[in-house]
């Protein structure tokens, strides 16, 4: 099993990236995607952010609401430790689990956002960081996701540096042009990690 770990700051266009390793043919574990499930309604998870943070973090069907929880941590570096406190333990959890039943042959792609800030580079076989300008990431959470100028700003400060990111990087995809570009990076990446992995 290869274990490569992927990262990139918002707005890099990193979940393109892994969507297009899937259809590849990569087994893709999105840290987003478990973090998520770890806070469904039920969860211990879910219980023990409503502990921390109260009631107002949730939605009127008892459901999470991120983007009230993320204005509260994102402008609060205590307030994020402890959500991260909560959560990445059971991340780990469920990716353990997710890993474990992925065939021994399989290329393991693991989209991790807060790879470079965790320094979790060593984890993995390889690293692969999805890099655009922070006046690139900025342009695309602003028009694309309907961020205002200060959220976004404020999300992108929240997280490594760029600088940083790239520092962990064994191969960098640079994404500054339209989607329709990453098709042909991607393919070459898959074609290496192939290779390596053989």
């Amino acid at each position: 099993m290869m274990k490569v770990g992927l990262t990139g700051g918002i707005g890099s266009g990193k979940s393109e990236v892994s969507r297009r390793l899937a259809e590849h043919g990569a087994i893709v574990i999105d840290a987003d995607k478990v973090a998520r499930e770890v806070v469904e309604p039920g969860t211990e998870g879910l219980k023990e952010i409503v502990e921390a943070f109260g009631g107002d973090v949730l939605r009127p069907d008892g459901s999470l609401d991120r983007e009230r929880l993320g204005a509260i941590v994102f402008a609060d570096a205590g307030k994020l430790a402890v959500l991260n406190g909560i959560v990445h333990p059971k991340v780990g959890a469920r990716v353990q689990e997710l890993q474990d039943a992925a065939p021994r042959d399989a290329i393991v792609v693991y989209d991790v956002p807060l790879l470079a800030e965790n320094g979790l580079a060593p984890m993995y076989d390889l690293v692969v960081v999805v890099d655009a300008s922070d006046e690139t990431r900025l342009d695309r959470l602003t028009r694309l996701r309907g961020m205002s100028e200060q959220d976004a700003r404020a999300r992108i400060a929240a997280q490594a540096t760029r600088e940083d990111r790239l520092k962990v990087a064994d191969v960098v995809i640079a994404n500054e042009g339209p989607l329709e570009d990453l098709d042909a990076r991607v393919a070459e990446l898959w074609g290496d990690l192939r290779a390596r992995a053989a």
